[in-house]
């Protein structure tokens, strides 16, 4: 298969499953190992997380630059940048703290993925089944101290195969913001968490970026750009009909097919 299909395959992928509570991560080295994709330091997976991250800032660009320009009058746009910053804050500490130990011990060992994405599905279907009083229907009513909760389970997202949005959705849900609220906060926190992510990962590979990986990069960029920008807001349409429970389901049987197929053999 060329490369250039291969970065194009991989760039959907990325830009599908980065809002979706199913783990971006995991669905890029998998397919990575099943396309035979070869990625010398994790550069184009770096890189194409910029096109995912530049959707969601056009499609969100109304409230971007209204907080922006906000900031210096506006008092509800001042404490909506404090509740994102409140809810940055673990996933950063958590990075500082704990991205080296996760890049050399758990990023390339799918084992951890199967497991991660069957205990993510059973907690998803608790947390729908179980699910508190909503106490919040407004996400520029989301109280700072719940916004830090939400940080928290976010930070634990750092795990391969948890899932940023999926731990920041629940984690909403169990913190009482209604569901479509809880997913649009995912959406603003993935601003400010995927941009440090992004800036920290292209410092450590800032050395392994060549000239002959532009054109496969752009590639990926631009399918991630795109397919994030057209599932972002069905998704979140979606939700507000039928909730999360397909995602949970999808999640522990792909999870369990992962862990039969290491135990056969594959990918070793």
């Amino acid at each position: 298969m060329p490369v250039s299909l291969q970065a194009a395959i991989l760039g959907i992928v990325q830009g599908v499953t980065e809002f979706l509570p199913v783990s971006s991560t995991a669905h890029l080295l998998i397919t990575e190992r099943l396309l035979g994709f070869q990625d010398p330091g994790g550069v184009f997976t770096v890189m194409i997380q910029l096109g995912s991250i530049v959707a969601l800032l056009w499609l969100f660009r109304d409230k971007v630059l209204a907080t922006i320009t906000g900031l210096p009058s506006d008092p509800q746009a001042r404490r909506f940048a404090l509740m994102l910053i409140v809810a940055v804050v673990p996933a950063l500490v958590a990075g500082a703290l704990l991205s080296g130990f996760v890049t050399r011990v758990l990023y390339n060992a799918l084992a951890v993925n199967g497991v991660t994405f069957i205990v993510g599905g059973i907690i998803i279907l608790l947390a729908e089944r179980y699910q508190p009083k909503v106490t919040v229907r407004d996400v520029d009513s989301t109280p700072v101290s719940k916004a830090f909760g939400i940080g928290v389970c976010q930070a634990v997202a750092i795990i391969p195969g948890v899932s940023r949005s999926g731990a920041t959705i629940i984690g909403g849900m169990l913190l009482g913001l209604d569901r479509a609220v809880a997913t649009e906060f995912s959406f603003f926190l993935a601003m400010p968490t995927l941009a440090a992510a992004f800036a920290n990962s292209l410092w450590r590979v800032r050395h392994d970026i060549t000239t002959g990986q532009s054109t496969t990069i752009a590639i990926g960029f631009v399918m991630a750009f795109i397919s994030s920008a057209a599932v972002i807001k069905p998704f979140l349409n979606y939700v507000r009909r039928s909730g999360f429970q397909p995602f949970a389901w999808y999640r522990i049987i792909v999870g369990l097919v992962l862990l039969a197929a290491l135990w056969s053999g594959w990918g070793q």
